[in-house]
């Protein structure tokens, strides 16, 4: 019967050697996809949006350390990292650290869905990568970036293995508990967002001229950053099911409502307090409504997304632009990006309505578990009469936030001291000043001749009349040019 079966099947779909019987060739091409769109959100969504939302002459500087981290996580992840985070238990919350090159290894079953270990460390490694740059935002304008160039790898290393093995891996001590983290609220963005914080404080502020005013130096390129941030999230949260499925496609439509609803509610704020429509805080609006739906995006329905989008859009609000004048920690910490806001308080805020809104019946999609007594919102939970399981989930997602806070606050700590004690966090002043040039010897933009860097001098030069035509000197000559000396 099997042999029957497999002659029956259209050409393309029978089992050979490239594509065994367990591998899904559906499957496998959209996780490929939705791994390259998130990888998009990095390359080049974020080096566009960070090398245009600073100030002209830390351009190169804020768009180069996202390349760098992209490449750099790359060579950790399939070096060491990946095991580290989905491998065999070392720890209740560590795995083994073992390379993911052999190809014996990559062409085998992931741990999940019906796709090759190959397309899994692709696909978990864009997130590890994009969490990495998230980190960089808080750093902005002042981080030496051979300190960078070692915080990279030291980071994914000590921080996000720990937290992507103990919420993700299935083994996972949190994975275990029951928290919902659909596609990365806790592991990605309330990870970068504390730890961006807290490394902003090791690094200190910005050149003191460059924090009280920093222009951004292309308000459309840094939409077209923010516009490939947003489409991208399409691969971030609908590939997480790990197959083409009815949730995926739900995680998808939720994303995008609940980003919209968050940058309108965001954008009618700034018009109600500040009287004008914000195009920077309209980004911000986009980010906190992506980053609160992401750990909850196919376990919730869509009315819940836009309540999520509306709360997305003015709780980090509130935190921005009241609190932050008012807390003392808050203003003294310069959070270039101010990641503390859109990632860690969004991704906070995503965590908890994941425990007050999962519908029992979506969880189930997703984790595929039948009648489970976990995963259930505490809201479906009181409806149910199943009260006991729904304070149970509001209560380990709580549990997640505290622990990924507590981690990331002690191993950027630590990451930072080692780093301290081998080269200075903090570029030095006259590097402050010029930015870009100090630090690389190459600027944003070429706007004098041939690529030739524009200067006083060579302004004269261009201006200067021909030797052959020597001006006459008049006395009304030499009463003007008294005057203007004087």
């Amino acid at each position: 019967m099997d042999a029957i079966a497999t002659t029956t099947l259209p050409e393309n779909l029978i089992p050979d050697l490239g594509s065994p019987e367990w591998m899904s060739k559906g499957d496998n091409a959209w996780q490929l996809t939705a791994a390259t769109l998130v990888g998009l959100q990095s390359m080049p969504g974020l080096v566009i949006l960070y090398g245009s939302i600073v100030k002209k002459k830390w351009a190169v500087n804020s768009a180069f350390m996202a390349f760098y981290a992209f490449a750099a996580v790359l060579v950790c992840w399939v070096g060491w990292a990946h095991e580290m985070s989905f491998g065999k238990p070392l720890l209740p919350f560590l795995g083994q650290p073992n390379p993911a090159l052999a190809t014996n290894y990559l062409l085998k079953q992931a741990f999940l869905g019906q796709i090759p270990n190959a397309t899994m460390v692709y696909f978990q490694f864009v997130f590890a990568a994009l969490t990495l740059i998230l980190v960089g935002g808080a750093l902005l304008g002042r981080m030496s970036f051979k300190a960078w160039m070692m915080f990279v790898p030291l980071w994914v290393t000590l921080s996000y293995t720990v937290c992507a093995y103990s919420i993700w891996c299935p083994t996972g001590w949190l994975s275990k508990l029951g928290v919902i983290d659909y596609s990365g609220g806790f592991v990605v963005h309330l990870s970068s967002g504390v730890a961006g914080f807290t490394a902003a404080y090791w690094v200190g502020p910005r050149w003191t001229k460059d924090r009280q005013r920093f222009p951004p130096n292309n308000l459309l390129l840094m939409l077209a950053g923010a516009g490939l941030l947003w489409m991208g999230w399409t691969g971030f949260n609908g590939g997480d099911p790990y197959t083409v499925s009815a949730d995926a496609s739900l995680a998808v439509l939720n994303t995008h409502v609940c980003t919209a609803t968050s940058l309108l509610t965001w954008l009618l704020l700034d018009i109600i307090f500040f009287g004008k429509p914000s195009v920077i805080g309209a980004t911000q609006g986009m980010i906190t409504g992506l980053v609160c739906i992401t750990p909850a995006a196919g376990v919730v329905q869509g009315w819940a997304a836009i309540i999520m989008g509306m709360m997305g859009g003015s709780i980090p609000w509130y935190t921005m632009m009241i609190l932050h004048r008012e807390i003392n920690l808050l203003k003294q910490i310069d959070d270039t990006m101010a990641v503390f806001h859109t990632h860690a308080v969004a991704g906070s805020l995503g965590g908890i309505l994941a425990g007050l809104f999962a519908e029992p019946k979506l969880s189930r999609l997703f984790y595929a578990i039948p009648n489970s007594q976990r995963y259930i919102g505490l809201f479906y939970g009181i409806q149910n009469r199943q009260y006991k399981a729904g304070f149970r989930q509001l209560g380990v997602q709580l549990l997640g936030i505290v622990f990924v806070v507590f981690l990331n606050v002690i191993a950027t700590t630590v990451v930072c001291l080692i780093i301290r004690l081998v080269v200075p966090l903090k570029l030095a002043d006259d590097v402050l000043h010029s930015g870009d040039d100090a630090i690389h010897g190459e600027e944003a933009y070429a706007l004098w001749g041939d690529g030739d860097k524009y200067s006083f001098v060579h302004a004269v030069k261009d201006l200067a009349p021909p030797q052959e035509l020597v001006p006459v000197v008049t006395d009304e000559t030499r009463v003007d040019t008294q005057a203007q000396t004087s």
